[in-house]
């Protein structure tokens, strides 16, 4: 998008139109913006996964079902997903670095509050404040990004952004697995509070003000037209699904692992479960190394292989030999985020307009599926154990091939459009 923007200063301006100045890698600036986003990347999805390996703690604590103890996790992603929807546009008016600003703030301090819940449903009101809380940085950094970072420089920003989505995600489980073995769950979600509250303090002394943001007329109808109009895409609708479950599969699956490690055959103290939560690295490497081959085979051909990946590798856990299971888990954690980022990306390809607006959709499915299919897959898990969760998550994720085949089908018969080109020819003709 900044890209052609760039372009647009320069090629469809007057003749006294100074082209936008955007940071460059390397510059100090640049490293202070990359370091304040690695820091908020992290801060979310500490915050939003570290209930995960708790959710049998959860269940014995306060005598509920596993389905119960997974909406720790599905009312905060739930309302994450609707919530995103609004700051986006409430950003266009208030400005970026405000509200990401508050809402990281607003969420550790939740974070720490949730550490002295005496009960499990206060527990849910504060997790689902929380979610309201997150949505102000996911649905406005890449905006963020996109306003102030130079294009050539700007993969290096997001990439960062990316792997501090993924450390916390990793960390948060992790250390609260940890803590609450040793200690207890208050103490686990107490620490990741702290923490959150110190990488908030990062974010804001790091990041410099908006340069390029011009506030804008809040306008819900238009808005509303537009969100209209990108759902009536059948390609988009279709990627849109694809995000609802590949998320949906992967909380799911994540959700209920622990339950299998910890009981009979493998009896695993929760410290070590903890562990599996690793795997997740490979989704740092596997994004940028699936980005190099969408641009040598195409989209369509590269999604349809994840999915085929993370089917093959949801099977390879039904088997009860420990290194396979694991190795199972990686296989499907690699193409998990493998699809995500082709789906993601090419979202921002197909949008022929509000481009902004079609990725904030496509987060809104993304983060629906994990609340819908995280709780889901407790009701398969008390019926039919992880041969139940697993036969869920296959059937999902054949939706989602068939739907991938749909998109291969439509895109060799249609060339797909929004493409640079067109966007400069867009741009060249003017309003």
């Amino acid at each position: 998008m900044v890209v052609y923007e760039s372009q647009c200063s320069t090629t469809c301006g007057g003749a006294d139109e100074v082209p936008m100045t955007y940071i460059q890698k390397g510059t100090p600036v640049f490293r202070k913006i990359t370091f304040a986003f690695f820091a908020a990347g992290f801060n979310t999805f500490a915050i939003l996964y570290c209930v995960q390996p708790l959710m049998e703690e959860f269940t014995r604590e306060f005598h509920v079902t596993p389905t119960a103890a997974s909406l720790s996790l599905s009312v905060t992603t739930m309302l994450l997903a609707v919530s995103m929807l609004v700051f986006g546009s409430l950003s266009e008016v208030w400005g970026r670095k405000p509200i990401m600003a508050i809402s990281m703030l607003a969420a550790s301090v939740l974070c720490l509050a949730s550490a002295f819940s005496p009960n499990f449903h206060t527990l849910l009101v504060l997790r689902t404040i929380q979610g309201i809380a997150l949505a102000g940085l996911p649905s406005i950094a890449m905006a963020y990004l996109g306003e102030e970072i130079e294009p050539g420089s700007l993969g290096s920003a997001m990439g960062l952004y990316i792997s501090g989505n993924a450390i916390g995600a990793v960390f948060g489980r992790i250390v609260s697995g940890l803590l609450s073995e040793y200690f207890t769950w208050h103490m686990a979600m107490g620490s990741i509070g702290v923490i959150s509250l110190i990488a908030s303090m990062i974010f804001f002394m790091n990041l410099p003000p908006s340069r390029h943001f011009t506030p804008r007329k809040l306008e819900f109808g238009q808005l509303g037209l537009s969100l209209i109009s990108h759902l009536k895409d059948r390609k988009l609708l279709s990627l849109f699904l694809i995000g609802f479950l590949l998320l949906g599969s992967n909380v799911a699956l994540f959700n209920y692992i622990a339950y299998v490690l910890l009981g009979p055959p493998y009896s695993f103290n929760k410290a070590f479960a903890s562990w599996i939560f690793i795997v997740m690295i490979v989704g740092i490497f596997s994004s940028s190394f699936i980005g190099r081959m969408v641009d040598q085979y195409g989209y369509p051909k590269i999604l349809v292989m994840n999915i085929c990946i993370v089917v093959t590798g949801a099977l390879l856990t039904i088997n009860s030999i420990l290194a396979v299971k694991i190795l199972g888990i990686a296989l499907f954690t690699f193409g998990f985020f493998g699809g995500h980022s082709v789906a993601s990306s090419w979202v921002g390809r197909r949008a022929l307009h509000n481009k902004a607006q079609a990725s904030s959709l496509y987060l809104f499915f993304y983060y629906a599926g994990s609340s819908v299919c995280g709780t889901v897959g407790g009701l398969f898990w008390s019926a039919f154990h992880w041969l139940g969760v697993v036969g869920m998550i296959t059937f999902m994720l054949l939706v989602a091939l068939w739907l991938s085949g749909y998109l291969a089908s439509r895109s060799a018969k249609v060339p797909e459009k929004g493409t640079k080109k067109d966007s400069i020819d867009d741009c060249k003709k003017g309003p």
